[in-house]
């Protein structure tokens, strides 16, 4: 199995300072999420994993909705530099 190398979007003092920060727990639930994608394509079987990608997904999709209430640009940047798709509105 090959870990994949994923790219920081934050500096490593922006980490230091800002560790409780929306944006630092979106990156960071993001690389998780991306972690966790990887594995499951091997091992398609992994139900625990699976059960803890949702959950990390709702926890990602609850903060960026606070983001996104609370201040749109930064909402906006950030979802470009992660690469994800904006969330639906209901």
């Amino acid at each position: 199995m090959v870990k994949n190398s994923f790219i920081a979007v934050i500096s490593q003092e922006e980490k230091d300072e800002n560790r409780g920060s929306v944006e630092f727990q979106i990156v960071s639930f993001t690389n998780r999420i991306r972690r966790l994608t990887s594995h499951l394509q091997l091992h398609k079987k992994d139900y625990l994993s699976q059960r803890g990608l949702r959950k990390i997904l709702g926890k990602r999709q609850r903060l960026l909705s606070y983001l996104s209430k609370k201040n749109r640009i930064c909402y906006k940047e950030l979802i470009n530099r992660l690469d994800i798709r904006e969330s639906k509105t209901r």
